[in-house]
């Protein structure tokens, strides 16, 4: 009897592991904002064995995957990965933009419909409102008639909101005048209690009572130029940009709370927050799949500070290798290894800092973007007797067309013009007119890039784009928006449920991500989606 009930018991639990292995019970989604591919083999042998090194050693990696699209920014990424359509469609043109009716620049996710919940500040007045597709959130959702639970986390409000999708359970994001995580009225009249006890912890606070130091001693950081170098920005209160940066006494010089953000702590408490948002939500251990979004926003912060070479982007990276470490697992004794399916890309790279590559005597350098409108400016003015631009935003000029219509002026024949003044500039390698783009279908290059950048509705009448490696930016530090590789490519690696260990070099796109997803968990695709499921993970 003993035998035979033994036996049936490890039947029936090789039934219950069978039927859960039809489908995750989790899904995690991980976005390293300004993650460059090459970070990965850059860092490797500093790397501990369970973070990046797990996901690569134990997953599979996508080793050529790039964005299809311009400008690559947080808002458009974020937006791309997971509607598996680029800006063209789901109409996250950038992070802020020109609004043609409003006559206003407007954020992505800025709606002034909903009020903040956990704060009083306008950083609450957010939701994907200006999302103009569903997201593979949203078809997770909608698939099991709202029983997977969604929710999205980062320190970004856009990065919180936009992979949620308009379905999501909730969204949080962090306030940094008060250092607490938030929300919208848009998800919920209030925050949950287990939001509030963990803000109660005033984790920022506790974190930046400490220096940041390096996490090895200095001189092993010999993947990065010499911690005292003029290309990197310096802080406020700081005479060099140099460790050990004592916060204690910077952050309330620089953004108070905030400046958690410019830390590797930032990726600490997201961390934190994550973990929690599982425990408390009990994510992974209802029968329907549930899905949690997570980006870490601080290597962004601090790679627009100090740039791509420092040893603050490498001591970020070393750390952040050991949170994604914990993260792992957590979510594998949460839900079962095997169970949980975890995805980690990036939504940009970066370039390297521009001075850096003068100095090593490579073609690059600076726009500045305000000589160049004020020229034009002039130019319109003396020539149509009106400068007929109302704005130059995310290279892109918009014209008045109200002034156009009433000087009975023809459109086409303006936006040629200033095309032709802009494209002079030296810095200039396209200039492309919205009648073009609304007129010419681009399958190569750069412009097919601008083009699937381009919403007709949202996007400007003249599209600008600049040489390789110049920036309209400071001189110290980095940005990101170009069209070239070192913007594009980025990590993707898959993990966990049904992925076999290996790696491939055939070209993926960003957008194939959500299209990925949807056949694992045999969903629709996103209402938008360009994507097409990459054929070695589904096979």
């Amino acid at each position: 009897m003993t035998t035979i009930s033994s036996l049936s018991l490890f039947a029936q639990a090789s039934k219950l592991a069978e039927k859960k292995s039809n489908k995750p019970t989790l899904v995690v989604g991980i976005v390293i904002d300004q993650m460059r591919y090459d970070y990965i083999y850059r860092f490797w042998d500093k790397f501990g064995n369970d973070g990046f090194k797990k996901l690569v050693n134990e997953g599979f990696f996508c080793k050529n995957t790039n964005f299809n699209y311009v400008p690559t920014y947080t808002g458009p990424g974020h937006a791309s990965i997971y509607t598996g359509t680029t800006p063209a469609i789901n109409g996250i043109i950038a992070n802020d933009w020109f609004d043609k009716s409003k006559l206003r620049d407007i954020y992505c996710v800025a709606d002034n419909d909903v009020i903040g919940v956990g704060t009083t500040s306008k950083e609450g007045k957010r939701s994907p409102i200006n999302l103009l597709t569903t997201t593979i959130t949203d078809e997770l959702r909608i698939s099991s008639n709202m029983k997977s639970k969604v929710i999205g986390i980062a320190l970004k409000d856009r990065s919180a909101i936009l992979p949620a999708g308009h379905t999501a359970n909730a969204a949080y994001w962090f306030d940094g005048s008060i250092g607490s995580f938030i929300s919208s009225s848009y998800y919920m009249a209030e925050l949950p209690k287990w939001v509030q006890e963990f803000n109660k912890k005033e984790l920022p606070k506790k974190y930046l009572s400490q220096s940041w130091n390096t996490l090895l001693p200095i001189e092993q950081y010999t993947e990065s130029l010499p911690d005292d170098n003029k290309y990197e920005t310096i802080g406020k209160g700081e005479l060099k940009p140099v460790f050990p940066h004592d916060l204690p006494a910077l952050y309330p010089k620089n953004g108070g709370l905030g400046m958690i953000r410019n830390t590797p702590f930032g990726n600490s408490l997201t961390k934190d927050f994550a973990i929690e948002t599982i425990k408390s939500e009990n994510l992974g251990k209802s029968t329907a799949t549930d899905f949690l979004t997570v980006s870490f926003s601080s290597p962004d912060y601090i790679g627009h500070f100090y740039g791509p070479n420092s040893i603050e982007q490498e001591d970020d990276y070393l750390r952040l290798d050991k949170e994604l470490a914990e993260l792992i697992k957590f979510i594998e004794l949460q839900v079962g290894k095997g169970n949980a399916l975890i995805f980690l890309t990036a939504d940009h790279a970066a370039p390297e800092v521009p001075a850096y590559l003068s100095d090593l005597r490579i073609p690059a350098g600076y726009v500045r973007e305000e000589k160049m409108v004020d020229s034009l400016k002039k130019y319109m003015t003396n020539t149509y007797g009106d400068s007929l631009v109302l704005s130059f935003s995310n290279q892109q000029i918009f014209l008045n067309h109200t002034v156009i219509n009433a000087k009975k002026l023809f459109l086409q024949q303006v936006q040629e013009d200033v095309a032709a003044f802009v494209f002079k500039f030296p810095e200039i390698s396209e200039v492309i007119t919205a009648s073009t783009m609304n007129n010419t279908q681009f399958t190569e290059g750069v412009r097919y890039l601008m083009q699937k950048g381009y919403n007709a509705k949202r996007s400007g009448d003249v599209l600008v784009n600049y040489l390789p490696a110049y920036v309209d930016y400071m001189p110290t530090g980095t940005t990101h928006g170009s069209p070239y590789s070192y913007d594009t490519h980025v990590p993707l690696l898959f993990y966990g449920w049904n992925i076999r260990q290996g790696s491939s070099t055939e070209q993926i796109y960003i957008t194939d991500i959500a299209a990925t997803l949807a056949m694992m968990l045999n969903i629709q695709f996103p209402n938008g989606c360009t994507g097409i499921p990459i054929s070695i993970l589904i096979k």
